[in-house]
C-alpha cells in the first residue's frame, strides 16, 4: 500500500475551493492563519464551537496563543449541539455582531463548523434569521471569511459548500449549498482527533461512506466523484478497525481524515441523495440521534434499492467491504446483506426499531422526507425516482436487520 510511504508529519496543502492544511501538526498553521488575518486588518472574530471538543483535542490552547501573538481579539459561543438549531445560529449571531466580528472561526466536527458558516452568512444579512436562511427565505452571496478547525473525520465540511441545522418545532433539518460558505483556510490535523470516543469514530467514519455511496450514484456523478468514492471506501475498510482498537494510532487517523477529506470533495461535487434526505428526519424527530448512526441504519437499505441501476459502480466502489461482486443488478440483495454485516461488525447493531422508530413513524419520516426545504433537491439527483413508495420501503426495510 502506497499510504506506508507517507509522511503523516509532512503538513501539506489539500487545495480544493478550500485552502486546507493537512497532516499531524497542521494545527500549527494557526500562525500562518492569524498572521494572514493580521496583516488585513481582521482583528475581531467569533470562535463558534460546542461545550467540550475545542478544549479536549488541545486545539484551543494553539488558537489563542497565536490570537495573542498576533493582536486577534475574540469572543467565543460554545453552545453548539449536536444536530445544531437554528436558535444557537442567532445567537451566535447576535454576539458576533455585538462584538463587530469580522472573521468566523468553527472548531469541532460538523455541527459548530456548520454553525460557523451560516452565522459568516448573518454577520453580512441585517435582520435575517437562522430559519429564513434554512427555510431558502433568501440566497446568500456572501459571508464573513469563516476557517475551519476540524475535530472529526467524517463531515467533509471543512472543504466544501455545505452546511445544515435543525428547526425543531418544525421538525425540519434542511441542508444548504452555496459558494460563500465555502472555509477560505481549514485544518486537518489527526492528532486533534485522537480524543473522538469509540461511537464518535465510527459514527462520523460511517458519515463519510455515506457521502460517497451517494455522490457516486447520483444524476449529477462524474468520474471524479466516483474515484474519490473508491478511495475513500478502500481507506474506511483499512484503518477503521485499527482506529476503533488503538485511538491513539495517529496513522489509521490520518487516513480515516483523509478519506473524510476526500469524501468532502466528492459530494461537493456529485451531491447527495436518498440516505442523507431520508437521515436527515429521523434526527429532526429525535435530536439526540447521531447523524452517523441515522445514516447507517439506513444505508443497506438505500443500497438495495438503488443497486439495479447503478450496479457496475457500486460493484467496484465497495469491492473492500464486499468483494466479489460481479456487477449485475440481481447482486443487490447480497450487496446490501453484506454492507450491513459488515456494519454489524464494526460495531453498528441498532437498527431504526432499536432507537425508537416503528411502523408508524413510516408515513411521517415519508412526509418529512419529502416536504422538507432543500430535501427535495437531494432526492431529485438520486439515481431511481424518489417516489413515495420508495422512500417509505427504504423506511420499512430499515426497521430491522436484513
Amino acid at each position: 500500500m502506497f499510504e506506508k510511504k507517507v509522511n503523516i508529519y509532512n503538513v501539506f496543502e489539500l487545495r480544493c475551493k478550500t485552502t486546507c492544511y493537512f497532516g499531524v501538526g497542521a494545527i500549527d498553521k494557526m500562525r500562518d492563519i492569524s498572521e494572514y488575518l493580521s496583516k488585513r486588518g481582521m482583528k475581531k472574530v467569533i470562535v463558534v464551537t460546542d461545550p467540550v471538543a475545542y478544549k479536549v483535542t488541545g486545539a484551543w490552547d494553539v488558537v489563542t496563543k497565536y490570537f495573542n501573538q498576533f493582536g486577534i481579539e475574540y469572543v467565543l459561543y460554545d453552545k453548539v449541539t449536536p444536530n445544531p438549531t437554528v436558535e444557537q445560529i442567532d445567537e451566535a449571531t447576535k454576539l458576533g455582531k455585538e462584538f463587530g466580528a469580522q472573521v468566523v472561526f468553527g472548531i469541532g466536527g460538523g455541527s459548530p463548523i456548520d454553525t460557523a458558516k451560516s452565522v459568516a452568512v448573518l454577520l453580512e444579512y441585517e435582520g435575517k434569521t437562522g430559519a429564513e436562511l434554512y427555510e431558502g427565505k433568501f440566497t446568500p452571496e456572501k459571508a464573513k471569511p469563516i476557517i475551519a478547525i476540524n475535530t472529526t473525520h467524517g463531515t467533509g465540511t471543512e472543504v466544501d459548500r455545505f452546511a445544515v441545522a435543525s428547526i425543531l418545532e418544525k421538525e425540519y433539518k434542511p441542508a444548504i449549498a452555496y459558494d460563500c460558505i465555502y472555509p477560505l483556510f481549514s485544518i486537518d490535523d489527526p492528532q486533534l482527533m485522537v480524543t473522538l470516543p469509540y461511537k464518535q469514530t465510527l459514527y462520523t467514519t460511517i458519515d463519510a461512506l455515506n457521502h460517497i455511496t451517494e455522490a457516486s450514484t447520483t444524476l449529477a456523478r462524474n468520474p471524479y466523484s466516483i474515484l474519490l468514492a473508491k478511495e475513500t471506501v478502500r481507506l474506511i475498510a483499512t484503518y477503521l478497525p485499527q482506529a476503533l482498537s488503538n485511538p491513539n494510532d495517529l496513522n489509521a487517523r490520518y487516513w480515516l481524515l483523509y478519506a473524510s477529506a476526500i469524501a468532502g470533495i466528492s459530494f461537493d461535487n456529485g451531491l447527495l441523495h436518498f440516505t442523507h434526505a431520508l437521515e436527515h428526519p429521523l434526527s429532526a424527530v429525535k435530536p439526540d440521534l447521531a447523524h452517523g448512526l441515522g445514516l447507517a441504519m439506513l444505508l443497506p437499505a438505500v443500497v438495495k434499492e438503488i443497486y439495479p441501476f447503478v450496479a457496475e459502480i457500486l460493484a467496484e466502489v465497495y469491492e473492500p467491504i464486499v468483494p466479489g461482486l460481479e456487477g449485475k443488478p440481481g447482486e443487490a440483495e447480497k450487496i446490501a446483506k453484506g454492507i450491513e454485516d459488515w456494519l454489524f461488525n464494526m460495531g453498528i447493531t441498532e437498527k431504526l426499531e432499536s432507537v425508537g422508530f416503528n411502523e408508524g413513524h413510516v408515513e411521517k419520516l415519508t412526509e418529512l422526507a419529502m416536504t422538507t426545504p432543500s430535501l427535495g433537491l437531494l432526492l431529485s439527483v438520486a439515481p431511481i425516482k424518489a417516489e413515495k413508495e420508495v422512500i417509505a420501503r427504504i423506511y420499512r426495510n430499515s426497521l430491522k436487520r436484513m
